[in-house]
């Protein structure tokens, strides 16, 4: 999957890896895409919740080797 910007949230717990999220996507325009790396298990839930409530669309994810890639389209 082709994406715009990539952020390493490896290691980050909860809510960390949102709020990184959130300020990366603020330096994107809108329809470029975030690809995201975190291995917090919270992730999970709080990745698709935070995209719900901002706004953006989570347009897939993928397991890696080291945790779950999130690509998140920014509205």
């Amino acid at each position: 999957m082709t994406y715009d910007a990539d952020l390493d949230a490896k290691g980050l717990l909860c809510p960390l890896p949102v709020l990184k999220a959130r300020k990366r996507l603020q330096a994107l325009t809108s329809g470029q895409v975030l690809r995201m790396l975190a291995d917090d298990p919270a992730a999970v839930v709080d990745v698709p919740h935070f995209c719900a409530e901002a706004g953006h669309e989570l347009i897939g994810t993928q397991e890696a080797s080291d945790g779950q890639l999130y690509f998140i389209k920014k509205a």
